[in-house]
């Protein structure tokens, strides 16, 4: 058999095979959260996500907006030293982000077993 032809079958496995596994996983909603920033940051907004007092007074003073809270829950960084500290039925743990501005902030959400509460918003 001729390397051409060889290369034809090649070229038509591997576009029927890239058909079938993309015919797979397009209708699944797969996430690699495989590391602990990633796991942490995907069960936060998962879940029913409310605000304390503070943290509504701190966003009503119009330097940070809700946008800016989902890009830091999306994008930012766990400060796993400072977090998995228990408070009442939850767990609180401390993100670093940053703002659509370039502002960085720091925020502090605890982590209740059927809701996440943003208990403070602080300015670096």
């Amino acid at each position: 058999m001729k390397f051409v032809h060889r290369f034809a079958y090649y070229l038509l496995g591997l576009i029927m095979g890239s058909f079938f596994v993309a015919a797979v996983f397009s209708g699944k909603d797969t996430r690699c959260n495989y590391f602990p920033n990633a796991r942490v940051l995907n069960d936060l907004r998962n879940k029913p996500f409310h605000y304390s007092d503070k943290a509504s007074q701190i966003l009503a003073e119009k330097w940070i907006d809700t946008a800016d809270i989902k890009n830091c829950l999306k994008f930012g960084d766990v400060d796993f030293d400072k977090s998995n500290v228990q408070v009442g039925n939850g767990k609180l743990y401390t993100i670093d982000g940053k703002t659509v501005k370039n502002q960085e902030i720091t925020l502090e959400v605890i982590n209740y077993q059927e809701k996440a509460v943003l208990k403070d918003i602080v300015k670096k």
